[in-house]
């Protein structure tokens, strides 16, 4: 049975940062604060740090990232590319395992029953880290603005997990002496306003 793989914003708070990164703890928390206040938060969810890590270890991927990080020196720009590439490959090539995909298009679905069909979404990455609390992650993974579909958001999901292993990612890391399996990766999944009527 996988671990807890989605939350949606209303359920986690502040406390919540080791499960669902700072950005979608912070995103849980003003919807609990400003909805009673009658400010109107666009809703969403998030995938949990427990997915990605389930992910990882459902396609066996620790070990292939580990092998392929062996050695590897920041300092070589061309190698560094390289194995970010390769990295990024292989997470972007392994299909989610069926609870994760399952889990991530009910939560689409239900979304879309709030709002309606096919509603547009930002897929946001936040990382965390439950022991490194000196590390700042911010604006290192990726974010997708405007993704509609069940098939859109699952891709965009994809790619947000696969931003962990972007070459400033990765350089940040081994520079601070992080191991990556330290660091996981929480997608928010919320809806799109128009910002000309926000």
């Amino acid at each position: 049975m996988p671990p807890k793989l989605i939350l949606w914003f209303e359920e986690v708070g502040i406390a919540d940062i080791p499960l669902v990164g700072g950005k979608n703890a912070s995103l849980g928390e003003m919807i609990q604060q400003l909805t009673p206040q009658g400010v109107n938060v666009p809703g969403g969810f998030a995938t949990t740090a427990d997915a990605y890590r389930y992910f990882i270890q459902a396609a066996g991927l620790e070990e292939k990232l580990r092998s392929l990080f062996a050695d590897l020196d920041v300092e070589d720009v061309k190698n560094l590319r390289e194995r970010g590439k390769k990295a990024r490959s292989l997470l972007l090539h392994t299909e989610f395992p069926v609870e994760l995909r399952l889990a991530i298009t009910e939560a689409y679905q239900t979304l879309c029953q709030k709002y309606y069909p096919d509603t547009d979404v930002a897929v946001r990455s936040s990382a965390t880290a439950e022991d490194l609390p000196d590390a700042s992650f911010a604006g290192q993974q990726e974010t997708y603005l405007n993704v509609t579909g069940v098939e859109g958001v699952l891709a965009a999901c994809h790619r947000c997990f696969a931003s962990l292993f972007t070459d400033r990612a990765i350089s940040y890391r081994q520079t601070k002496g992080f191991d990556h399996f330290d660091v996981a990766l929480s997608v928010g999944v919320q809806k799109m306003v128009r910002s000309d009527l926000a």
